[in-house]
């Protein structure tokens, strides 16, 4: 995969996280996989703040 840094498996774990909300995945689904108690659990786990909720909400209206 040419990754040359020491990444552990719980960074590689948010990345996806992070990724699949980004592309549009589910919030839920995340939480589930991740078996969160809450969907702000799991935003704040990938590491999606308030403003990039909301580019995401208002790139969803343009």
């Amino acid at each position: 995969m040419g990754i040359t840094e020491n990444i552990g498996t719980h960074t590689l774990r948010k990345t996806v996280g992070y990724h699949a909300y980004q592309t549009g995945a589910d919030l839920t689904v995340i939480q589930d996989i991740f078996n969160h108690s809450a969907p702000r659990v799991t935003l704040r786990y990938i590491g999606i703040n308030r403003d990039q909720r909301d580019a995401v909400y208002l790139s969803l209206n343009h």
